[in-house]
């Protein structure tokens, strides 16, 4: 009888891991813009407050962790937010996304190493090395940025 519930367990999670994937490849083109967006402009704003507090402009060092680590969060998910079919319509990403594929995985992969590096010395407290590691994650979103995503109206 064990071994009986341990098998419907085991069927039984694996059939909600099944559905839970399949609800997340479900979603529609549309809305996986408007997610990535949002994530995007989370991480604009993440970026923007540890900058101040790194630079001295405002006195919230107590929350730079906090901001490092949503960075570090969601920059592991950025090749996720560029499936297939989710290149058209409102969305500042370029075809080189889908075209150059392996060079947009690998620069997001370099975002997602500078947002671990930083994190890693913020939480050290390696103050003298804040704002290196910051400068080396600004110039790796610059860097994709530039190749895989149109440039902003002035």
């Amino acid at each position: 009888m064990r071994i009986t519930l341990h098998r419907r367990f085991l069927f039984t999670s694996i059939g909600l891991l099944l559905s839970v994937n399949l609800a997340a490849h479900a979603a529609e083109p549309e809305d996986i813009i408007k997610y990535r967006q949002s994530v995007m402009q989370s991480q604009r704003a993440h970026m923007a407050a540890a900058t101040a507090i790194i630079q001295g402009k405002v006195d919230f060092k107590d929350q730079l962790g906090h901001h490092v680590k949503s960075l570090e969060a969601t920059t592991k998910d950025i090749p996720s937010l560029f499936p297939k079919d989710s290149d058209f319509g409102d969305t500042k990403a370029l075809d080189a996304v889908w075209k150059n594929n392996v060079e947009f995985l690998k620069s997001a992969k370099n975002a997602q190493e500078k947002s671990r590096a930083l994190a890693k010395t913020v939480a050290s407290g390696d103050t003298k090395n804040y704002a290196p590691r910051l400068k080396e994650l600004q110039e790796a979103c610059r860097s994709c940025h530039k190749d895989f995503r149109k440039e902003e109206e002035k």
